[in-house]
């Protein structure tokens, strides 16, 4: 059985998403940073607290826009509060957030290698959410996928480079958060999550192409066995 083709997906609503996501999470809260603390004499503690409240922004607009509270909605809305609370119990220092937030990407990672045990990996709900548009069309053929051996295994093994990946870029900002100037890490620590995942999500379309490559070469090789079988 052939794998169903995916329906034609929004591109524009596609860009709109990653706009909002780059805006939101690296640029605002740098920019919060750096006029809180040289224009307005905020403490670094205080003005990073007040710059995480931009990737909770982007949640809710992500969730207001698509109108349903999904499975990538939940688990960014967990860790959003797991940062907020570690935050306001913790030791009020810009340090200790800084570690307290490479702890969250860290927890990431532990997450999507302890969902290797789950009926689903954790890669299978982003890869819906990234990979369509959303529409009920698009989420169907998504989920419909699952019934194929190959795409457990390609979901399976992203889950778990991403699971590492992202447990040792936690460890490497938590140790440069003790070697360099606050205000350094306030640039650098967003730069290293999103260039850890612009890596991770270049190597994941080379690794599905490749993947799905494999599967339709395999494909074809069992549909000539099989004419060749009913010829004879």
């Amino acid at each position: 059985m052939s794998a169903p083709t995916p329906p034609a997906r929004s591109g524009a609503a596609s860009a709109i998403g990653w706009v909002l996501t780059i805006g939101l999470n690296v640029v605002a809260p740098i920019l919060t940073y750096n006029t809180l603390t040289e224009n307005h004499g905020w403490s670094e503690f205080s003005a990073l607290l007040a710059g995480s409240v931009w990737p909770v922004l982007d949640s809710a607009i992500m969730v207001a826009w698509r109108r349903k509270l999904d499975e990538f909605a939940v688990v960014t809305l967990v860790f959003l509060a797991i940062t907020a609370l570690v935050s306001l119990i913790g030791a009020h220092t810009a340090r200790a957030l800084l570690i307290k937030d490479s702890g969250v990407t860290g927890l990431f990672g532990l997450l999507c290698l302890v969902t290797l045990l789950a009926p689903r990996p954790l890669m299978f709900y982003f890869g819906r959410k990234f990979a369509t548009d959303g529409t009920p069309a698009s989420t169907a053929w998504w989920n419909g996928m699952w019934q194929y051996e190959g795409f457990r295994s390609t979901m399976r093994t992203m889950t778990l480079v991403w699971g590492v990946a992202y447990v040792v870029e936690a460890l490497v900002r938590i140790a440069l958060a003790y070697a360099l100037p606050t205000k350094t890490m306030v640039t650098l620590s967003p730069l290293m999550i999103y260039g850890v995942l612009g890596a991770l999500g270049v190597w994941t379309a080379w690794f599905g192409k490749r993947r799905a490559a494999e599967g339709a070469r395999r494909q074809a090789e069992a549909e000539a066995e099989a004419a060749a079988a009913a010829a004879a």
